[in-house]
């Protein structure tokens, strides 16, 4: 560790309470993106974020979109390393209900648990703005013991939450000023709470929406039922078709571009200590219901999925009602991995479920979105030193792990401006993040910004 690095950590160690008073007070802001009541909020939020960059050196302004700012800031570095670009969101969900929660969601305080591990609760504390925090406060320390190692870009969005309907846009016209060597992601999640992750693994999405249609209107099964074809039966025996009994897609093409697992991810993920029947307990499951001959961690984080999300149709209301309806409709997603084309995806569904259609049948799609997979590749030079600087910090290997969700921006940053992005998050799966009583641990926010200290330092070389 160079005598620099050693001061900067020991400014942080030496600055915690402050750091966590800056933090409390962008919390009590209620940056609530989905609500336009809160409109002057997120405007607070990201002026009061402004205002801590350019105390930092950063040249810092609040960037106008058609809904809620930006925040963009510039730092310079004193080596001259690679151009990092470092996201993260100041928006948060709605705090509802509020009967659920056990202190008020934008009254920010330290409580500790009987195992005496203290953690900060509030709306926002572990997304995003716990996250977030923990790299201005590096950068903070930084900043005072030395420079900023290497150029960094900072954009800071209010509209996560929502859907990110002014993100694309933005890119588009700032292009050339926020293009960097690399994108850092501070917005997942730890494997546990003493070992590190990179996220390299991110699936795509395709929503899919169809609709059958058989009669002009509703008829009464017993005037009709017999002769009269039922969209319902139609959708479910195409439902049904979707899966083979090895729970593989049925739908032909799907698997186009699906890889296996790289030899040394897969030997990582199997070294690792996960206990599937616990995690299938915990939701009240017991046995795996995906691929057969696939591990779970293999299920939700490297394998494309197909589900029914859900499914309308007829009378569903209280008593009965002996209706053959007009039409039935179904919400369908799916998860690709790898070089799955979502658009031949899509074509390849609208084409299964056409097959299956009789004469009377007629069939509509509606589009809610197609993107694709995303990988970061292993032999990427960032990655390594990313790596070796989280076991630095937490003296254990970083795990490289999956994400089963998708993460919209980091398909926008490779999309627009041609970049690969490293995903290091500090939370944990129980930071009960859009839900009452959201917490960050003490540690993951400690640790976090001790973290990507060592990690700006290593990438500046």
């Amino acid at each position: 560790m160079t005598a620099s690095l050693a001061a900067t950590l020991a400014h942080i160690d030496r600055d915690l309470e402050k750091s966590l008073e800056r933090l409390f007070a962008l919390l009590r802001i209620p940056s609530v993106s989905t609500d336009l009541a809160f409109k002057s909020q997120c405007r607070a939020a990201a002026d009061w974020l402004a205002r801590e960059l350019s105390s930092l050196g950063f040249d810092a302004s609040v960037r106008p979109t058609t809904g809620h700012p930006m925040v963009v800031a510039h730092g310079r570095g004193r080596a001259s390393g690679p151009h990092v670009l470092f996201y993260g969101h100041y928006d948060v969900q709605p705090p509802d209900p509020l009967e659920l929660w056990q202190s008020p969601p934008f009254e920010p305080r330290v409580v500790a648990r009987p195992d005496g591990v203290r953690h900060i609760v509030g709306r926002g504390s572990a997304d995003d703005k716990g996250q977030l925090m923990t790299f201005v406060e590096a950068c903070r320390a930084l900043a005072a013991t030395g420079g900023l190692p290497l150029p960094i870009t900072i954009l800071l969005e209010g509209e996560e939450e929502a859907g990110s309907p002014s993100l694309k846009p933005f890119l588009d016209a700032h292009r050339d000023e926020l293009r960097a060597d690399v994108a850092l992601v501070c917005d997942t999640d730890m494997w546990d709470a003493d070992t590190p992750a990179v996220t390299t693994m991110l699936r795509g999405l395709v929503l899919e929406e169809v609709i059958v249609r058989g009669a002009a209107h509703d008829l009464h099964s017993g005037l009709f039922g017999g002769a009269a074809v039922n969209p319902i039966r139609t959708l479910a025996h195409i439902l049904a078709d979707l899966h083979d009994g090895e729970g593989r897609v049925a739908v032909p093409g799907f698997y186009d571009g699906v890889g296996e697992l790289d030899a040394e991810i897969k030997a990582q993920w199997s070294a690792l200590t996960f206990d599937e029947r616990r995690f299938l307990a915990d939701i009240g499951l017991s046995v795996p219901a995906g691929e057969r001959g696939r591990g779970v961690l293999e299920q939700i984080w490297s394998r494309p999925t197909c589900d029914v999300n859900g499914i309308v149709g007829g009378y569903t209301g209280e008593g009965s009602k002996t209706v053959i309806p007009a039409r039935a409709s179904a919400k369908v997603s799916f998860r690709l991995v790898g070089d799955q084309d979502p658009l031949k995806v899509q074509e390849a569904f609208r084409a299964f479920v056409r097959a299956r259609l009789g004469p009377n049948d007629k069939a509509a799609f509606l589009s809610h979105g197609a993107s694709p997979a995303l990988r970061l590749p292993l032999s990427s030079p960032y990655l390594a030193k990313v790596r070796a600087a989280l076991a630095d910090e937490w003296r254990r290997p970083a795990v490289l792990k999956g994400s089963g969700g998708s993460i919209p921006i980091v398909g926008a940053f490779k999309r627009e401006l041609g970049m690969d992005s490293l995903l290091v998050g500090f939370g944990l799966d129980d930071d009960r993040i859009h839900s009452p009583n959201e917490k960050y641990d003490l540690k993951s926010f400690h640790k976090g910004a001790r973290s990507w200290a060592r990690v700006l330092a290593a990438l500046a070389g």
